[in-house]
């Protein structure tokens, strides 16, 4: 069993980073067929050279969906997560580009009526190989307090 982190445990302004992982054509094909996002821009590069990239991008909800993966590297049997806030795709992500992410410890707070609950906000960044910021959201987490 994982050890347990709880709301105490957690400090406001620790961050961590990931490794980097390289954004592919079949990554693009893939979530396209999992979400029914066809549209072009992600999916015809003769159409896609009409437009101000030049080139296919990749779905927001794809770099969303990868950056978001790459931070699950540990399991809190204290701890699940609550939903994301402020998502922002800031800046398209192309075939080829590698990203990494970025998660900090931004606010915690009491639980409205769990007093034995709190929620720690995780501000989650992800970004290009030329250090671009491309996607910027807020992790909630429900988590235990120790008391």
């Amino acid at each position: 069993m994982e050890k347990a982190i709880y709301y105490e445990d957690y400090i406001i302004g620790d961050s961590r980073k990931t490794y980097g992982r390289t954004i592919t054509e079949t990554d693009i094909v893939i979530h396209a067929g999992q979400t029914g996002d066809f549209f072009p821009h992600h999916m015809d590069k003769e159409w896609c050279k009409t437009t101000d990239f030049k080139q296919r991008i990749a779905h927001g909800t794809l770099t969303f969906s990868v950056g978001v993966g790459m931070t699950a590297n540990v399991i809190n049997p204290a701890a699940f997560s609550y939903g994301y806030d402020r998502l922002r795709f800031l800046a398209p992500v192309f075939i080829g580009d590698t990203i990494t992410v970025t998660v900090t410890i931004k606010e915690k707070r009491d639980h409205p009526k769990k007093e034995n609950m709190g929620f720690v906000i995780e501000l989650v960044e992800i970004f290009n190989q030329d250090e671009k910021l491309v996607l910027v959201c807020e992790h909630l987490l429900l988590c235990q307090k120790k008391s």
